[in-house]
């Protein structure tokens, strides 16, 4: 049985990550921040705790967005780097990952896009992608695949009073599929990833927005229709 570790699994996105891979046969241990404080080292070392061996890390707990940078302080800057890049980093350094492992982190197309909102919470997307890159390629050899799913806007039981009826009808007529992302969706993709099937790809970012901002629309409808 492989065993996986996913951090910020108490809800949303993480929480769906745990039941797609527990139904894939995973033995999965869970995190969440009463558990853990991934802002700190401690904290790190605590999440690990217990653990032997891992098949299976996801890197999916992150902290929010602090703001433009006009209302960006140095120690939610600070935060934001701690829990959303230098906690992956040093989990993935400390963790005994198996031969053949599967190292997944939850990125955002916020990478791929101007949002003043966003500007620190991109950088530390942006950081992970760059990690994730390097890592593919140092370790390749002991075949270890390193990639990345990279979530558009995505509705969850926890955050589904953000997205008023105006906002969800904005964003999903940006999207190809014209609606709003579900944690299953983004569940989906991090268990191919973490599956054999996906023993082929590594140092990837893979897009699971569905099709946010990949351009104007045209007139005229769908072909065939």
């Amino acid at each position: 049985m492989k065993t996986a570790l996913v951090t910020g699994s108490s809800r949303g996105i993480g929480a769906a990550i745990v039941r797609r891979l527990e139904r894939d046969g995973v033995k999965v241990r869970g995190h969440d921040s009463g558990q853990a404080d991934l802002s700190t080292m401690e904290g790190i070392g605590k999440a690990l705790e217990g653990i032997g061996t891992l098949d299976i890390l996801v890197n999916n707990a992150a902290a929010p967005p602090a703001g433009p940078i006009e209302t960006d302080t140095p120690e939610s800057f600070d935060h934001l780097m701690a829990v959303n890049v230098r906690a992956p980093y040093f989990l993935i350094q400390r963790a005994r990952m198996n031969d053949g492992g599967r190292i997944i982190t939850v990125s955002s197309v916020a990478t791929r896009m101007a949002n003043p909102a966003q500007t620190s919470f991109a950088m530390t997307k942006g950081a992970l992608e760059t990690m994730s890159r390097t890592l593919a390629q140092q370790l390749g050899p002991r075949g270890i695949t390193v990639n990345v799913v990279a979530p558009g806007a995505t509705k969850t039981p926890d955050n589904r009073e953000v997205f008023t009826p105006e906002l969800e009808a904005a964003i999903a007529s940006l999207t190809a599929h014209r609606r709003l992302g579900t944690a299953d969706d983004i569940a989906d993709v991090v268990a191919f990833l973490a599956s054999d099937d996906a023993r082929w790809v590594t140092g990837q970012v893979l897009d699971a927005s569905g099709g946010l901002f990949l351009g104007p629309r045209t007139r005229g409808g769908s072909m065939g229709r």
